[in-house]
């Protein structure tokens, strides 16, 4: 059995992985895991090392590999949705549907809160909420771009004001 000799070598290192085991988890249990699985693999997969170099690296390779690969799996695991019959609490918000009819009144008051603003308020509000950066607005309209955020500003306490009723409905 040619791979004896490398298994003692092996484990040798232990005392020098556990300290490395330690600085990965913080935890004397989860270090000592990671030991084990390092050695394990290193015995297993013997074949690999390269006579000559050096076998701490090697060793401390695979207990990083091992580290990262079992971080990255309990994070999967923490992704997973748990499936139940029943509807959780807090889930409740999210899958609820809003009155429909309600959202369509709610829109006619923005729509006609939106026509009344003047234009020069208007104009530049509706380009930025459409996604244009201030400097594109100010660029496209040839006005000072303090110009454009005042106006932008200007526009949304008008609109706040004019859809107050709306704001403590929401809160209520």
């Amino acid at each position: 059995m040619e791979n004896m000799p490398l298994s003692t070598e092996i484990c040798k290192h232990q005392s020098c992985l556990e300290t490395f085991a330690m600085k990965f988890t913080a935890d004397f249990q989860d270090a000592n895991d990671l030991v084990q699985d390092t050695i394990i693999k290193a015995i297993r997969y013997h074949n690999l090392y390269q006579e000559g170099t050096n076998l701490r690296g090697w060793l401390y390779t695979i207990m990083r590999n091992t580290y990262i690969n079992d971080y990255r799996k309990k994070q999967q695991r923490r992704g997973v949705m748990e499936v139940t019959d029943e509807i959780p609490s807090y889930q409740l918000m999210k899958s609820a549907s809003n009155n429909l009819g309600e959202n369509v009144f709610v829109m006619q008051d923005i729509n006609k809160a939106l026509e009344k603003l003047p234009q020069e308020y208007s104009i530049p509000f509706l380009k930025y909420f459409e996604g244009f950066k201030y400097h594109e607005i100010a660029e496209e309209l040839n006005i000072p771009i303090g110009t454009v955020k005042t106006r932008i500003h200007c526009a949304r306490q008008i609109l706040k004001g004019k859809l107050k009723m709306h704001n403590k409905a929401a809160t209520a």
